[in-house]
Formats: C-alpha cells, structure tokens, sequence
C-alpha cells in the first residue's frame, strides 16, 4: 500500500503554500498518498488545530503520517518534531498544537515516542526562517512515509510542550466553559465534555447554556428536532457540548 499523509495548516488555498509544500513531499516520496485534513483552521489556533485533529486524525491507516503546520514561532528557538502516537506519525512545530492528540494517547495507554528535527540531511535547502512547513515539515513528512526510521530523524527527547487543554470549571451548579472552535456553519464547539455533567442532570431539560448574548435552555439529541432558524445545543460527534441555529449560524 502506498503510504498515507494528511495536511493540516492554517494557510488557506488562496496562495501557494500548501502546493509548495505537496511538491516536497512527492519530491521525496513520489508514491505518496496525500490528504488534506483541513487548510482552514483559524490563524496561529492551536486549540483549533487540536480539535480538528481530533475529529479526523484517528480514521486513517495505521503508519500514516500527520504533518501539521499552526506555527505562531516559527524561524524561533521552538523545536520541529516528529513524533509516534499510538499507531500513527505526527509532524510538526513544538508548540502545544499536538496536546490534544499526547493526551488521548497516553489515556488510552498508548506508546509516545519524540525526536527533534534537527538533522538538515533530511530538510528541503536552503532553509527559509519564516517556511518551515515547506522545508522542515513536508520533507521530514516525506521521509518517514517512505519508510526512513523515526530515531534517524533526530534525536530523542521527552519533554514536548503541552499547552493544557482548557478544562471547564465548576461553580456550583454552574460549568464554566469556553468555545474552542468554530466551525464552517457557524457551529459553536465548546470544551465541556459529556463526562463533566453530573449523572443526576438526566433530563435534557435540565440543561441551560448561557453565553454573553444568547441563552438556550434544553438539550437536543439532533438539529432536526428543532425548527430552522431555533438556537440549539447538541453533544457533537466528538463528544462535547455545542451550540447551534438550525440551518443558520450560531457565530
């Protein structure tokens, strides 16, 4: 089987960055079957990008490689990283944007191995300071897909930057929560998860989502259950608490 890899940046299809960085890959690894995950995430969101890996990275075959490229540091002392997580390969900037992705891991007792990127034998020359998706990452990428050994990529290390995945507080009754993504339809993605809500709030009616300027009481298995233009919240797919407008935009 051709070996797999996915893409995800902050850098949109308006300019020429991600074709730059497909040419890479398939100049080192022509075989290579590359897929976008998303080209959308909001500018320098790590939290964003973690959601969005999230809800995509873990659907792929085993050994495919994660490039990922939200990188607010780049050119700076921040470290380039390749990492295995479970059964998959991540690429990407040491700056927390892999968090979400370290703890479902280690939840799931899964291995968690890290090098630095830090042997230009495997970059793309001469090194750009402010493109190192295109001359780090992506070649890097390419490298491991085609089956070069994550320890010959760099060395070693075991101390990657966490950026700790917001938790909701609880005040009372009250969860306290913040809206981490938002997505294509204007879908409001908050961080309260399904296992923060106590067992004895049963009903759905028991539920109440308040924010600065709007107020939903109830708690909806569906969109469909409502009419259009009805403000809803839902658990999405990935198992947090969501706020919606059937067929409308809750952003």
């Amino acid at each position: 089987m051709s070996p797999f890899l996915t893409l995800t940046t902050d850098f949109g299809l308006q300019d020429g960055y991600v074709g730059a960085m497909k040419g890479v890959i398939w100049g080192v690894c022509p075989e290579a079957r590359i897929a976008d995950i998303s080209h959308d995430i909001p500018p320098q969101n790590l939290a964003a990008a973690g959601m969005v890996l999230l809800q995509a990275a873990p659907f792929y075959p085993e050994n495919t490689v994660h490039i990922v490229v939200v990188d607010p540091g780049v050119g700076t002392a921040r470290r380039p990283l390749a990492a295995r997580l479970g059964s998959h390969f991540y690429v990407a900037p040491d700056n927390g944007v892999l968090a979400p992705i370290y703890e479902r891991a280690e939840a799931r007792g899964e291995p968690l191995s890290f090098v630095h990127l830090n042997r230009e034998a495997f970059y793309h020359l001469p090194l750009s300071e402010t493109f190192h998706g295109r001359d780090i990452f992506a070649p890097c990428g390419a490298y491991l897909a085609c089956g070069v050994p994550l320890e010959e990529l760099g060395e070693p290390f075991s101390d990657p930057v966490r950026i700790p995945f917001p938790k909701p507080i609880r005040e009372g009754n009250i969860l306290r929560g913040e809206i981490l993504a938002i997505d294509r339809f204007g879908n409001l993605a908050t961080n309260i998860r399904r296992e923060d809500i106590p067992a004895a709030l049963s009903s759905p009616q028991a539920f109440c989502l308040k924010g600065k300027n709007f107020e939903i009481r109830g708690l909806n298995r569906t969109f469909g259950e409502r009419a259009e233009g009805d403000a809803v919240m839902l658990w999405n797919s990935l198992g947090f608490l969501e706020a919606a407008v059937v067929n409308g935009s809750a952003a």
